[in-house]
C-alpha cells in the first residue's frame, strides 16, 4: 500500500499544482460554483447572469427557475407568492379534472386547462427552483466543492433565496438584485438601482397620501449590505463588445458611417405611451437623416403593433434605414458593439444600462412621459451625462462621450470585498 502523502505547507518548495486549498484559507472558504435563481423574464434574468459573468463563475454557473401557472385563470393571480398560486392552481386543477371527468362521460367536448410555463416554452432543461434541492446540494457538496454563491433577481425569486439562506446560511453567500421589498436583513446583500429608494425622496413623499406612506416600500434609508447602482445589471463588458465586433464584422463593416441604431420597447406602468410616441419618433428621424450614413431600428418583445406598424410605414422603405424583423440571429450585440450612437425610448432601465456602457452617444425619446421612480433614473443619467433628450435637430455625425456605465463590474467588486469580510474568498 502507498503512503498518503499530505500537501507541502506554505513555505515548503512549491509543487506542480501550487499551495494547496487547505493552506490558503481551506476548501470551505473558496466559492467556485453559483447559483441563479430566475424568474424566466430576461431583463432580471439577464442581471443575475451578469453579475457570475463578472464574477467569472459563467462556467461553472447552474441555473434553476421560478415557474408560475400560465394562461386562463391564472393571469389573474400573478400578484400572489408564487407557493400560494401554484396551491390554488393546483386546487383549481382537481376540481376541473373531476368537471371534466364528470363532462367526459356525457359526451361534451374537453377544453383542456393551458400548462405550467417550463412545458409550455421548453423550460425542462432548466431545473425548477426547489429549495430543499438546492440546500441539500448546498449542504452535501460544501466540504468537497466549499461554499455556494446564490445569485437571484425578480420578485418570484425572493422567498426562494431568502429561505435558502435562512437553511444554509453557512454554505452559502446569497445576492438578492432588485429591492425585494422585504427584510433586507435575510440575504447577505442585496443589489438595486438607486431609484429603487426614490420613495424616501421628499418629492415622492409629496406623491403619496399620509395615510399609504408605511405602504410603499422601502421605508428605510439602504444600510451597509445594500448596493447602489445607477442602472441594471447586464452582460455587456469590453470582452463581450470584441467578440461581437468579430462575430458581426462581415455585416456591420460595409454599413456606411455612422451608425445610428434606435432600440424601441414598449410602454410601461410608469411610462406610457402610444402611437403618439411613434409619430414623433418618426418626424424625428426624417430630420436627422442627412447626418446618418445608416439606421437600424429594433423593437423588442414588449412594443405594441401599433406602434411597430406606424414605425415600418413611414420608415421602412427608405434606403439608409433597414428594420430587424425579429428572426433570429439577434442582432443586439452587433448593435453595441458598431453603433456610433444609439436612440432607446425611456421606459427601459435594461436597454438603457446596456447602451451606457458603450460610452457612445446615447439620445433618450419619451423621458417626459416617465412617472415615479423612473423620473429619477433619467435624473441620473442625465446629471452624469450619459443621456441627452433626442430632438430631431441633432447632427448624427457629431460624436460626444462620457466615462462608461460600469455597475455591474462595480458590484461585482463590493461581492468580492463582502465575500473577503466573511473569511472566504472566490476563485473561478
Amino acid at each position: 500500500m502507498k503512503p498518503i502523502r499530505l500537501p507541502e505547507p506554505p513555505g515548503s518548495p512549491p509543487s506542480m499544482g501550487g499551495i494547496p486549498d487547505i493552506f490558503e484559507g481551506g476548501v470551505y472558504g473558496v466559492i467556485r460554483r453559483a447559483v441563479i435563481i430566475g424568474n424566466g423574464f430576461p431583463a432580471s434574468e439577464n442581471q443575475s447572469i451578469g453579475l457570475v459573468r463578472a464574477l467569472g463563475l459563467s462556467e461553472k454557473k447552474t441555473l434553476y427557475r421560478v415557474t408560475r401557472p400560465r394562461g386562463g385563470i391564472n393571469e389573474w393571480l400573478h400578484w400572489l407568492p408564487v407557493f400560494v398560486h401554484k396551491k390554488i392552481y393546483y386546487i383549481i386543477s382537481q376540481i376541473y379534472s373531476y368537471s371534466r371527468f364528470l363532462i367526459a362521460r356525457r359526451g361534451k367536448n374537453l377544453v383542456h386547462l393551458p400548462m405550467e410555463n417550463g412545458h409550455s416554452t421548453g423550460l425542462s432543461s432548466v431545473l425548477e427552483a426547489d429549495v430543499k434541492n438546492i440546500v441539500r446540494m448546498a449542504k452535501e457538496t460544501s466540504e468537497k466543492d466549499g461554499p455556494l454563491l446564490v445569485v437571484a433577481s425578480g420578485r418570484d425569486t425572493i422567498s426562494i433565496a431568502s429561505s435558502i439562506k435562512r437553511l444554509a446560511s453557512e454554505n452559502v453567500f446569497v445576492v438578492q438584485i432588485q429591492h425585494p421589498r422585504s427584510d433586507l436583513d435575510r440575504f447577505d446583500m442585496v443589489i438595486a438601482p438607486k431609484h429603487d429608494y426614490y420613495p424616501l425622496t421628499p418629492h415622492a413623499q409629496e406623491q403619496v397620501p399620509r395615510f399609504l406612506r408605511r405602504y410603499i416600500t422601502p421605508r428605510e434609508p439602504p444600510d451597509g449590505h445594500v448596493v447602489l447602482t445607477v442602472g441594471a445589471l447586464h452582460q455587456v463588458d469590453s470582452a463581450a463588445l470584441r467578440s461581437a465586433a468579430n462575430a458581426w464584422h462581415d455585416e456591420f463593416a460595409p454599413l456606411p458611417k455612422p451608425l445610428l441604431v434606435v432600440n424601441i420597447g414598449g410602454p410601461t406602468r410608469y411610462c406610457k405611451y402610444s402611437m403618439d410616441l411613434a409619430k414623433q419618433l418618426t418626424t424625428s428621424l426624417h430630420n436627422v437623416l442627412a447626418s446618418c450614413g445608416s439606421v437600424r431600428i429594433s423593437f423588442s418583445r414588449r412594443t405594441p403593433e401599433k406602434v411597430s406598424n406606424i414605425i415600418v410605414k413611414e420608415l421602412g422603405t427608405h434606403p439608409k434605414i433597414y428594420i430587424w424583423d425579429g428572426e433570429e440571429p439577434n442582432p443586439h450585440m452587433g448593435h453595441l458593439a458598431w453603433a456610433d450612437a444609439f436612440i432607446v425610448t425611456a421606459e427601459s432601465v435594461s436597454m438603457l444600462s446596456e447602451v451606457c456602457s458603450t460610452g457612445k452617444p446615447v439620445y433618450v425619446i419619451g423621458a417626459e412621459r416617465c412617472s415615479w421612480k423612473l423620473v429619477e433614473f433619467h435624473k441620473k443619467l442625465r446629471e452624469r451625462g450619459l443621456v441627452r433628450p433626442f430632438t430631431g435637430l441633432e447632427d448624427m455625425s457629431e460624436s460626444w462621450s462620457y466615462p462608461p456605465l460600469n455597475d455591474t463590474a462595480e458590484a461585482a467588486s463590493r461581492v468580492h470585498k463582502a465575500i473577503a469580510e466573511r473569511g472566504w474568498r472566490l476563485r473561478p
